[in-house]
């Protein structure tokens, strides 16, 4: 038997990177999944967005695994979106027992300099659109009375500040409270919330030329980038792989972590761990 054998999962952010990884760790397991992705470029936002042929090929990898799958477009924007999918997945699977709130956007700047509209995006799609995730799949999660798993995407910067990055670190700083309080919310009908705090991780977020210039490598590759991203992490690696996020969120999606609720479990590689001196 898989660790979550017979459970479904609902998954925001699927087309590519952590959700997509999320989704195949998953259904390794035994879960059947309902994905979600925008599949559009996001105005304002410096890297291009997933695709409809990103969503598909998540469908095709997910049914290798012999799991049923929904994956339709919705903007996690858009609450009566979200709420459809989840409904049309209730209604093909019988119920969601594990949601990962996962979609989310990064852009930078001077937080004394950012525009409005920059501000109020990253808030609306990063925090906004994780409590509308919850707000379309966990009602029906209570009315069911089976319990479940929430687990809510963070960072690292939802637990420490970086410059240039107001906004963001706001966002997930606000994904935290969210979780704190839906964690005690819903404790009572046995839902366990929990956030996942990732350190830089290998995918279209952190791997685009933006973020490399912002790191001070204009028109570098990926190799280039490798050393100026370790001094991120007290490990000496860039970034984690994608699975290595979901590694943590199917032990929170599963019966291991079934009295583990209100946890914010980060996968780091140290990023968060008091500073030391550099020796010598």
């Amino acid at each position: 038997m898989g660790r979550v054998e017979g459970k479904v999962a609902f998954i925001t952010g699927a087309a590519r990177g952590q959700g997509r990884s999320h989704a195949l760790r998953l259904a390794q397991e035994g879960a059947d999944i309902i994905a979600v992705d925008i599949c559009s470029d996001v105005e304002g936002i410096p890297y291009p967005g997933s695709t409809e042929a990103d969503l598909a090929e998540t469908v095709k990898q997910v049914e290798a695994l012999d799991r049923r799958i929904i994956a339709r477009p919705a903007d996690v924007r858009n609450l009566s979106a979200l709420k459809e999918v989840a409904n049309e997945g209730i209604a093909e699977f019988g119920g969601i027992d594990i949601v990962s709130a996962n979609a989310a956007v990064l852009s930078f700047g001077p937080g004394i300099e950012l525009e409005e509209d920059t501000w109020q995006d990253m808030l609306d799609i990063n925090l906004t659109g994780v409590w509308k995730t919850v707000r379309a799949t966990v009602p029906s999660m209570v009315e069911r009375g089976k319990g479940g798993s929430v687990i809510l995407t963070s960072s690292v910067a939802g637990l420490v500040a970086y410059t240039n990055f107001a906004h963001y670190v706001a966002a997930k700083h606000g994904v935290v409270g969210l979780m704190r309080a839906l964690s005690v919310e819903l404790a009572p009908q046995f839902i366990r919330v929990n956030t996942v705090h990732p350190t830089t991780t290998d995918t279209p977020m952190v791997h685009n030329p933006a973020l490399y210039e912002v790191f001070g490598q204009p028109g570098a590759s990926r190799d280039d980038v490798k050393e100026a991203f370790k001094p991120l992490n007290s490990l000496p690696i860039p970034w984690v792989d994608p699975v290595d996020i979901s590694n943590a969120v199917l032990f929170l999606a599963s019966d291991e972590s079934r009295y583990v609720t209100g946890l914010t479990m980060t996968v780091d590689a140290g990023a968060t761990a008091p500073y030391k001196m550099p020796q010598g």
